[in-house]
């Protein structure tokens, strides 16, 4: 019997109640290679890649924080910016998964979980004057769903205008979900289709 321990998120009664410690044999697999299976799998199997990603033995609980997993070795050059916001997510009921940046191989930055639902996110910290527009067009062919940490006040309507742009160009984005503060806002396709997106996102976004 194989009593390697491994994290994943526990349910109770319909809420989860952080990272918890159960006993489950770890996939055998090379990480690198299961970060290569993300780019043709699709649907169930995607998922199914992203649970194996973080049942992986490389991941470790990061020391001093509660529900972030990292894998160990040579920080990435955002890593100020990635930790705040996988914090951020923690606060929001997430178990956090900060991904390595292998050779040769794009990918996103995290693997957010929670309650059973497994999403992969590509980053963009918003702290300068730059576009959010051009930010949300870089992310594609990482993942489709989009974290955007907001650190400073950016005009709604452009905002609005820049996620609506992003659905429009890339058809296989899901979800733009952003962290202003204490407030996260999750948009996904069906809310940008509806006519009255703007109206609505910007009085989510303001109040």
């Amino acid at each position: 019997m194989n009593d390697d321990i491994i994290t994943l998120p526990f349910v109770f009664d319909g809420e989860e109640s952080g990272c918890f410690l159960v006993c489950e044999p770890p996939p055998t697999r090379d990480l690198n290679a299961l970060f290569e299976d993300l780019h043709i799998a699709f649907g169930s199997g995607f998922v199914w890649t992203l649970k194996q990603i973080t049942l992986h033995n490389e991941f470790k609980p990061l020391d001093g924080e509660r529900d972030i997993f990292i894998v160990g070795g040579e920080k990435a050059e955002d890593y100020t910016n990635l930790l705040n916001a996988a914090r951020k997510a923690v606060e929001y009921g997430y178990c956090v998964y900060l991904l390595p940046n292998p050779r040769g191989i794009r990918t996103a930055d995290f693997i957010f979980v929670r309650k059973g639902v497994y999403k992969l996110f590509d980053l963009k910290t918003i702290s300068g004057t730059a576009s959010v527009g051009n930010r949300l067009i870089d992310s594609i062919g990482q993942t489709n769903r989009v974290l955007l940490n907001m650190t400073v006040d950016y005009n709604p309507m452009a905002l609005a205008r820049n996620i609506k742009n992003y659905f429009e160009k890339n058809t296989n984005a899901c979800e733009v979900l952003i962290f202003k503060g204490k407030k996260q806002i999750s948009i996904v396709r069906k809310s940008v289709e509806d006519k009255k997106f703007l109206k609505t996102f910007i009085r989510r976004y303001t109040k």
